[in-house]
């Protein structure tokens, strides 16, 4: 991803409460990766804990800390081994004809593909962040959707549907805590400030 360089205005500080709520739920998601190696699938628990190294990265490259050469391959090298495992576990959900695992995993990747185009697409392009922004939040909706279907699924007894619709909750929790984090009022007003005084 893009590095923040160091002639840019500094993100603003977080408010306390959502820095809580944030690191909350992603110690939540963790706890999951546990439940689901016990409770659940291999794919699953491999797919949870690939997704979780993948939020953790974002969140450490959107934070505005400064990274070394060094570090920046680390840390792509751990993000191609991530993404190799969601990869393969969306491949198994199809072999196993999981379908709603299978689409659900399909809209969580091209949320991230989403977020990718706001760290690397300049910020000048306006139009084209206000279309992606309303992609996103569609694709969102249709995430919202999955954990209807399992909260429905939980309803007539199917086997871990409490606990996909749970995890899907805490994932759609904290991929919104990213959209927060990256599209800050400070950062967007600096923006702004920035696109008509360039």
């Amino acid at each position: 991803m893009q590095r923040i360089g160091s002639d840019a205005a500094p993100k603003p500080r977080q408010v306390r409460g959502f820095v809580v709520f944030k690191w909350l739920v992603y110690a939540l998601l963790a706890i999951d990766v546990g439940l689901y190696a016990t409770q659940g699938t291999a794919t699953e628990m491999v797919d949870t804990a690939a997704w979780l190294v993948l939020l953790l990265l974002f969140e450490w490259e959107t934070g505005g800390w400064p990274l070394r050469p060094r570090t920046r391959r680390a840390l792509h090298a751990v993000r191609l081994l991530a993404s190799a495992a969601i990869v393969w576990a969306c491949r198994d959900y199809a072999l196993q004809r999981e379908w709603l695992d299978f689409a659900n995993a399909l809209t969580w990747l091209a949320v991230v593909f989403a977020l990718e185009l706001e760290v690397r697409v300049a910020a000048t392009r306006i139009g084209f962040h206000r279309v992606r922004r309303a992609i996103t939040w569609m694709l969102y909706a249709a995430l919202g959707g999955f954990i209807v279907a399992w909260l429905w699924q939980a309803q007539g007894q199917v086997a871990g549907a409490w606990l996909d619709a749970w995890d899907a909750s805490l994932w759609l929790a904290a991929f919104i805590a990213i959209e927060l984090n990256v599209f800050a009022l400070g950062a967007a007003n600096d923006r702004t400030h920035r696109v008509r005084n360039g």
